[in-house]
């Protein structure tokens, strides 16, 4: 069963094309499964961006559909949106003050009616929430008195609270030290919710994706497994850089190493 489906997209920043080609999209098509685990890679200003954007429903497309369960995203209600699809992105939200219990809960906000209290239910999930991402006892915490990286994990935790079909992440490990970016990209796999991820570590990519699609100038130029997309030819032609590509000795997934010229 498909998760989510983009078909011949289309978009840029000024409409009708009239940018810089580097934030259009241009024909883009992409697929996630239930269940599975799609990174998205590309330089920085491929694109990235601004194709989880349209997955999530924040940026209209001029050409082309984005699907959920085989419902178009756009005629669809924003909270029929929100109550199925979940967005970890790189900025945090103000949080005005907010304690880590009062983040978190705000994934049950598409769940519940304008003035309905946290039920018991509610209270509940914050809990499994902010358990799975290892903050719990973090509930009475100032948000904006975290790190970086326990900010990013709160984050997550409020879209696990939200119960949803589908993750979209926007560069989830930039904020994390190795073994949180690890431990984040381990939780995010365990929860098997279709997940749409735009990963800047290539190792990290490899070694957690199901399935890579490759980004570059607005067109997707790669699709497949770790293995049948990061080669050095590509690696070359997409980030301008010689790579060695072999495999992991312990876990079996791609390799590389930068290679750098003296």
């Amino acid at each position: 069963m498909t998760s989510l489906t983009l078909t011949h997209l289309a978009w840029s920043p000024l409409g009708h094309g009239h940018c810089h080609h580097q934030f259009q999209l241009r024909d883009a098509s992409l697929q996630v499964g239930a269940g599975e685990f799609v990174g998205l890679i590309g330089p920085n200003g491929s694109g990235k961006t601004s194709l989880l954007r349209c997955a999530y429903r924040f940026s209209k497309p001029e050409h082309g559909e984005v699907l959920l369960e085989h419902q178009n995203l756009w005629k669809q209600s924003s909270r029929w949106c929100a109550q199925r699809i979940a967005v970890v992105l790189q900025e945090f939200p103000d949080a005005f003050g907010l304690r880590v219990d009062e983040v978190v809960a705000m994934g049950r906000t598409p769940h519940k009616g304008l003035f309905d209290s946290d039920s018991l239910e509610d209270r509940q999930l914050i809990q499994q929430a902010l358990d799975s991402v290892g903050l719990l006892g973090f509930e009475d915490h100032a948000f904006a008195t975290l790190s970086g990286g326990e900010k990013q994990r709160v984050i997550l935790a409020r879209a696990l609270a939200q119960q949803p079909r589908l993750l979209i992440l926007d560069e989830p490990t930039n904020h994390l030290d190795p073994r949180y970016q690890l431990e984040l990209l381990k939780l995010v796999k365990r929860l098997k919710i279709g997940t749409l991820a735009s990963i800047h570590d290539l190792n990290l990519a490899a070694a957690f994706c199901d399935r890579l699609y490759v980004i570059n100038h607005g067109r997707i130029v790669a699709s497949g497994t770790p293995h049948e997309v990061l080669t050095a030819e590509l690696l070359r032609d997409v980030f301008g850089v010689e790579a060695l590509i072999d495999t992991h000795p312990l876990s079996g997934y791609p390799r590389i190493t930068w290679i750098t010229q003296s």
